[in-house]
């Protein structure tokens, strides 16, 4: 908007007159409605603006008035650079009573009112908490989310609108987003995990077969785009509050509060929203919250009984596990932000196979199936098992170790098995940091089943190269042809050149431990010769 219009709208505001402001600030609203870029020369102008307009809210004002008020808020604060007016505690509990959120120890909040200012201010909040810490502290003293937390116990019974409940809950996500304290007091004094696994449950619209089974028809048609909206909220702050369940010792009863919850997003990944992509969306929201809750929980995604179009194997019902395996499927494929992406869906499945022994022989079976192809490197290729080798050469650590955790878990921390379907070269990052690189096995306790060998890898496995993983065409020996004393030159200009670069510190030559780990060569080589020297010494004591 030109200068010139912003000044002629602050004179008209000037004047209090209802409905002058009421139709000036409607002009603004409908010319900047899409406007998400500010001018900065005009700053102190929509300072000044967001300032009248603020402590114009406090008057007694026509309902429709007020829609255009909090409306020019909601554009306004936009502006991050821009939120002084609104960040004060009293502009920010003029805003909180308008969105029916002002709390007091002494009042109960009413039902939510379905009107438009209070989805405004709602709207308004959201875009202040966001932009501005001092609002999110302003907020934390002024107790939000205890009147959010008040409505939501009564979520079952409002009848408000689809963008109530969504601004409501958007606002509760961003609160426990922003600030610690705000999440541990919904987490713990609010139980808030009890009461958003309600809203849930009320979005979703369940029915319970059994006391941790969903009625679940997979031909049902896909969740609205609504209720996945409301849902995904629900989601996301869930996970903001369960973040450190996993590093805590839950009781009886919470454990019977994170089954039943767990039992709800198994529900969730056998759901389809409006879309792939929206499904895709509410998939991953739904795979991050499970990697929260503590593993003894997860028990609850196989006990639903086996029926018609189920995926079974030793009897169980692997329709979840499934879901998981064709959702990593389809992130690997995309190759975006694996870390965000990737990690969450690769971590539950491989805490699940350490635990679960059916899920982890089935994604055995899926992943790593009885080699046969021994001609290719374990990179090469589109099978899972190919996607996934190739992950763990990958420039992000965590990426990188997840993959290389999940396929040695599947392995059962056997080194040797390990070797044969990544390729020695692939597997000495996981190896090294284990400290098992002269082999063994790792610290997790497995049955004790054996390897099954194809035809194809048993007539192959005297030539595979372990380092490659595959068979490789012999090479001629460069050496073929030389004099002992041309052997000699050539193997000394090489030692040559390594100590150059290690003098140089370009390389850092390595030797591995007695007990599997890396250290430099000298270091090595020292402790070799120590334990040497001990070693003759009882001997001569002998």
């Amino acid at each position: 908007m030109p200068a010139m219009d912003l000044d002629s709208l602050l004179d008209k505001l000037e004047t209090g007159e209802q409905e002058v402001v009421q139709r000036a600030l409607i002009e603004y609203n409908q010319e900047n409605s899409q406007c998400f870029f500010f001018n900065a020369e005009q700053r102190e102008q929509r300072k000044k603006l967001g300032e009248v307009v603020i402590n114009f809210l406090n008057r007694d004002l026509q309902p429709s008035c007020q829609v255009a008020c909090l409306e020019t808020i909601r554009i306004l604060s936009r502006d991050k650079h821009a939120l002084s007016p609104f960040t004060s505690r009293s502009a920010m509990q003029t805003l909180s009573q308008y969105a029916g959120l002002d709390y007091s120890e002494e009042m109960e909040v009413p039902l939510i009112p379905d009107s438009e200012s209070v989805v405004e201010a709602l709207k308004c909040l959201c875009n202040i908490i966001y932009n501005s810490v001092e609002a999110q502290l302003v907020s934390k003293d002024l107790q939000l989310v205890c009147g959010l937390a008040r409505r939501l116990k009564l979520y079952n019974e409002t009848r408000s609108s689809h963008e109530s409940k969504f601004f409501d809950l958007r606002l509760l996500f961003l609160l426990t987003a922003l600030n610690v304290d705000v999440r541990r007091q919904l987490a713990r004094e609010l139980r808030g995990v009890s009461l958003l696994t309600d809203a849930l449950e009320s979005t979703l619209a369940l029915k319970w077969s059994d006391i941790y089974e969903v009625v679940t028809d997979r031909l049902a048609p896909p969740l609205g785009k609504e209720e996945t909206e409301r849902v995904m909220e629900i989601l996301k702050t869930l996970f903001n509050i369960t973040f450190d369940i996993s590093r805590r010792e839950v009781d009886e009863e919470d454990a019977a509060l994170y089954r039943h919850l767990a039992a709800i997003l198994r529900h969730c990944l056998l759901r389809q929203s409006d879309g792939e992509d929206r499904t895709e969306e509410f998939h991953g929201h739904t795979v991050n919250l499970l990697v929260n809750l503590p593993l003894m929980c997860l028990d609850v995604l196989l006990t639903p009984k086996v029926e018609h179009g189920s995926v079974e194997y030793m009897g169980m019902n692997m329709d979840t596990v499934e879901v998981l395996l064709q959702f990593l499927d389809r992130r690997l494929d995309r190759g975006h932000k694996l870390r965000e992406t990737l990690t969450p869906v690769l971590n539950l499945l491989t805490e699940s196979s350490r635990v679960h022994r059916e899920t982890r022989k089935f994604l055995r079976a899926k992943v790593l199936p009885p080699l046969r192809d021994v001609k290719n490197r374990p990179e090469v290729g589109n099978t899972l098992r190919n996607k996934l080798v190739r992950l763990m050469t990958h420039v992000d650590t965590d990426v990188k170790h997840c993959a290389a955790e999940f396929l040695f878990v599947l392995c059962k921390e056997n080194v040797s098995r390990f070797v044969k379907y990544t390729g020695y070269g692939n597997a000495a990052g996981l190896l090294a940091a284990r400290g098992l690189l002269a082999g063994g096995r790792g610290e997790g306790r497995y049955s004790e089943d054996e390897d099954t060998d194809t035809e194809e890898y048993r007539e192959a496995k005297a030539n595979i190269n372990p380092v490659t993983g595959r068979v490789e065409e012999k090479q001629p020996n460069p050496m073929d042809g030389m004099t002992e004393e041309q052997k000699e030159y050539e193997a000394m200009k090489l030692v040559s050149m390594f100590d150059k670069l290690s003098r140089e510190q370009i390389i850092q030559p390595m030797g591995v431990t007695s007990d599997g780990r890396l250290e430099p060569l000298d270091e090595a080589a020292q402790r070799m010769l120590q334990q040497q020297e001990s070693s003759d010494i009882e001997s001569d004591s002998d």
